[in-house]
């Protein structure tokens, strides 16, 4: 009896965990097909001459033990300090365990990090999230403070009963007034459309239960005590203020995972584009896979499929035979590109005047994100903050700018110098470089970044209920299922799809469900 395969269309956190759970768990031998020649996809770490480069941010917490433990098999946690613990001679949890590794002598090792993010906006700082205290009314004034006072009281006594919008959504929780200061011009530079033409569920999606009322509860629970589990179970994600991070970034816990199903029997195969999925009755039988380099193609058997390719491809790829009103509702969802410009950068302009240690003194922040109105940036990492191994040499400075654009839209379609220069020009405009301090820079396109919340996705059900009658397909990670997802929720979604094989659940209920409940939810901006 020949040994039964496993298709796996891409190469990220929901793929390359499917594959280890099949090889953990069953005699199914994967076979990975990834289109770009990275592993990791969004979660893939760049390295430009030594200075790395994480695209989005990505922050390793869960409410999933599951995860956090996969991670820690994967990374062990560091048992000694890293290199900017020892300079500024911080404080932070480290393990227990045996031969924990020492990141000043190991490369294979998770770190601890403390999160620091706030908001620049009329040039100044403010905390995120938002908290109510002395600093941030000073920033805003008198009169602002009053009106967002007034307009949280409204939405509290009279919210919006018919909560359709992303706006409703911000509005009910926050009032209009503080939605218009710090929600509006943010979100719409991210997406590039209204808040009023967005479905209120991606708020409920990725805003979790946050609030006024639940930052300031938390904000004076945190005076009197301080969270030591990594997991922070009970703190709602948007207010955590640790996590784990790999020492070269999120693309390392990915190329690490590959290795290892590698070696135990998979099959991964770089620029190879599935074209097509060829089906007979409830069944995926085969795909049709485009070598990029050659130009061949190939037609590979299995027996178990999952895609993490865009919903929209994937339908496409089924062929003609599919409803027209799938196909019609698939070519409807749309997605927000992303460009992130490296700069490395002397020093900043822009001082420290936060109590908090730095080396070099430069700003803490791992991100800023910046509702700035004159300027497109939306966020900018700090990578020296993320952990200091993502910096080839510490006495410098390396930033992360991002962009939210659409494939084929004037900044998309700008040249790589061109962006730069851009880039660099709007960054001197707001004070945080000068021009004359940039060393060097890099500009790196991702397509497909975010899965949006409005053009048809309104009616993904019809897409949902095509696709879930294929037994043996599994619709896994972030736009594979069009849902704004966490590497940990595409984990998780993975690891339900193989659980599923082995008892035989036809139902794909349970993998839909994931972040789907409130403890799995995330913050919008991140």
């Amino acid at each position: 009896m020949s040994q039964k395969i496993a298709i796996i269309i891409g190469a990220g956190p929901a793929g390359l965990t499917a594959a280890y759970e099949m090889l953990e768990k069953t005699d199914v031998k994967p076979i990975i097909y990834e289109m770009t020649g990275d592993i990791g996809g969004i979660s893939k770490t760049v390295n430009y001459k030594g200075n790395r480069i994480d695209i989005g941010g990505h922050r390793f917490f869960s409410r999933s033990d599951r995860v956090i433990q996969r991670w820690q098999n994967i990374l062990p946690m560091q048992g000694m300090p890293s290199k900017d613990d020892i300079i500024l001679g911080r404080d932070i949890p480290l393990s227990k365990e045996v031969n924990a590794p020492d990141p000043e002598k190991t490369d294979r090792v998770m770190l601890v990090r403390g999160r620091i993010s706030r908001i620049f906006f009329l040039r100044k700082f403010f905390d995120y999230p938002v908290s109510l205290n002395f600093k941030t009314l000073s920033n805003l004034g008198i009169l602002r403070t009053v009106k967002i006072g007034a307009s949280y009281i409204k939405a509290r006594v009279f919210p919006i009963k018919n909560e359709i919008s992303l706006e409703h959504f911000f509005i009910n929780r926050f009032g209009r007034e503080l939605y218009l200061i710090f929600f509006k011009d943010y979100t719409e530079k991210l997406w590039g459309i209204s808040c009023s033409q967005i479905s209120s569920e991606w708020g409920a999606q990725r805003i979790k239960g946050l609030s006024i009322s639940k930052a300031v509860v938390h904000a004076v629970k945190s005076i009197f005590s301080r969270h030591s589990s990594i997991a922070q179970k009970n703190t709602e994600t948007s207010l955590i203020k640790q996590f784990m991070y790999p020492k070269f970034g999120p693309g390392q816990m990915w190329q690490e995972v590959a290795g290892i199903v590698e070696e135990r029997g998979a099959e991964t195969h770089l620029k190879h584009k599935v074209i097509g999925l060829k089906h007979k009755d409830n069944k995926i039988v085969g795909v049709e896979v485009k070598d990029q380099t050659t130009g061949n193609i190939k037609t590979r058997k299995g027996d178990y499929f999952f895609s993490t390719m865009p919903v929209k491809e994937l339908i496409e790829s089924l062929g003609e035979r599919v409803p027209q009103e799938v196909q019609q509702v698939a070519r409807g969802l749309i997605y927000r590109d992303f460009v992130t410009v490296g700069l490395l950068v002397r020093k900043l302009k822009i001082k420290n005047k936060s109590k908090v240690k730095t080396i070099n003194n430069i700003i803490p922040d791992c991100w800023i994100y910046v509702q700035e109105k004159d300027v497109k940036v939306g966020r900018i990492q700090i990578f020296n903050n993320w952990n200091p191994y993502m910096v080839k040499d510490i006495n410098t400075v390396w930033l992360g700018l991002e962009y939210f654009c659409n494939e084929g839209d004037g900044l998309w379609s700008k040249s790589d110098s061109c962006f730069t220069a851009f880039a660099i020009e709007e960054l001197a405009k707001i004070g945080i470089i000068e021009k004359e301090d940039v060393l060097d820079n890099t500009l790196i396109r991702m397509p497909k970044a975010y899965p949006a919340y409005f053009g048809t996705y309104d009616q993904f059900h019809v897409i949902r209920n095509f696709t879930d009658k294929f037994e043996n397909l599994f619709l896994v990670g972030r736009n594979g299922m069009h849902k704004y997802n966490n590497s940990d929720h595409s984990m998780l979604a993975a690891m339900i799809a193989v659980k599923n094989i082995i008892n035989n659940v036809k139902s794909k209920d349970n993998l839909w469900a994931v972040n789907t409940e409130e403890e799995y939810h995330e913050q919008a901006r991140v």
